[in-house]
């Protein structure tokens, strides 16, 4: 346990800063006092950092000698660059940012010296009850049982880490946040994605399956409780409610005047429409908006507890309507509903 920032609070460096998670982590350790280091790449969009009063870092996670030169005189580190899809053309891309950008950037901190560390994994990692009923940190995927190549990444960087402190005094501690809402979701992430569409009246129907949504605020805030206050080697879910789909898209359709979608559609016949979904994505170069990797994951409900971190972190989650009317506001303003 560290004390909290106060007015001599050593740097931090954020990684992936100029992300949905990452821009909101500058935030809140900005506003807690942390002097914040954000470590963004060359190519990356930084309309998210614009008055964050950080300093900018230019690297990527995979590099590791510009690693090394932006943990220089870092006391803590905050890891959450990853790269975020359920779907890529080619794999192997996902392995080398989350698996080996993961282990770079872990073996210079221990090198820098860096007093502690949060690493930013997923609940991906986690392995779901067969019950139904809300899975917690104890309960960990097997790389074998991961499906798709994010999965897989998560669970083999989640491993790296927790390697290197077994192993080596690694000091971190891990966060697994659920899917994301809120402002400033730039990309957009997958939940985003849904979000948008919903929202723009281009889901007719739904699935029968439920996911966990936290504020993306939340989430951040849950990274500093971490930071102060996590146990070495521990993860901790960061969380919030545990949603049907069709709620919550009733809960957009309410949110922008639209009636919900009503029809329930049969998983067994989406997969033909996710072959020509990720057929017509990599003729093009674009992001497939429904894959199998996904109706794979949809044929179970994607319930977690975040009571650990309530109780050790001091955690909290808003409800996930207020998730829903912030995240449909940013984009609103963004200009992505027309």
């Amino acid at each position: 346990m560290i004390q909290p920032a106060g007015p001599h609070a050593g740097p931090v460096l954020i990684t992936g800063a100029s992300g949905f998670i990452g821009s909101a982590l500058v935030q809140a350790f900005g506003r807690a006092g942390y002097p914040v280091r954000a470590l963004v790449r060359r190519s990356s969009v930084r309309t998210n950092l614009i008055d964050s009063g950080c300093e900018v870092v230019e690297g990527d996670v995979r590099d590791r000698d510009a690693v090394a030169a932006a943990l220089a005189g870092v006391r803590y580190l905050v890891h959450a660059a990853a790269d975020y899809r359920l779907w890529a053309p080619v794999a192997d891309d996902l392995l080398r940012v989350n698996v080996e950008g993961t282990r770079i950037v872990m073996e210079e901190a221990l090198r820098a010296g860096v007093e502690r560390v949060v690493y930013t994994s997923s609940v991906a990692t986690l392995a779901l009850r067969s019950d139904g009923a809300p899975a917690d940190e104890t309960r960990t995927l097997g790389v074998e049982q991961a499906i798709g190549a994010y999965k897989r990444s998560k669970v083999l960087a989640e491993r790296v880490v927790q390697d290197l402190v077994e192993t080596s005094g690694l000091p971190a501690v891990i966060v697994n946040p659920s899917a994301p809402i809120g402002p400033r979701d730039i990309k957009p992430t997958p939940t985003g994605r849904v979000i948008v569409q919903a929202a723009s009246g281009r889901m007719p129907g739904f699935v029968d399956t439920g996911l966990n949504l936290a504020h993306v605020d939340d989430i951040a805030a849950g990274h500093l409780a971490a930071l102060e206050r996590g146990r070495i080697g521990e993860r901790y879910i960061l969380g919030g409610d545990n949603v049907l789909l069709r709620q919550m898209l009733a809960e957009i359709a309410q949110n922008i005047g639209r009636r919900p979608p009503r029809l329930k559609l049969p998983l067994a016949l989406m997969f033909p429409l996710a072959w020509g979904s990720e057929t017509m994505a990599r003729l093009a170069g674009t992001t497939p908006f429904v894959t199998r990797d996904s109706l794979h994951m949809a044929r179970h409900r994607m319930f977690f507890t975040h009571e650990k971190a309530r109780r050790e972190l001091g955690y909290s989650s808003r409800p996930y309507q207020q998730g829903l009317a912030d995240a449909i506001a940013w984009f609103r303003k963004a200009g992505y509903l027309r």
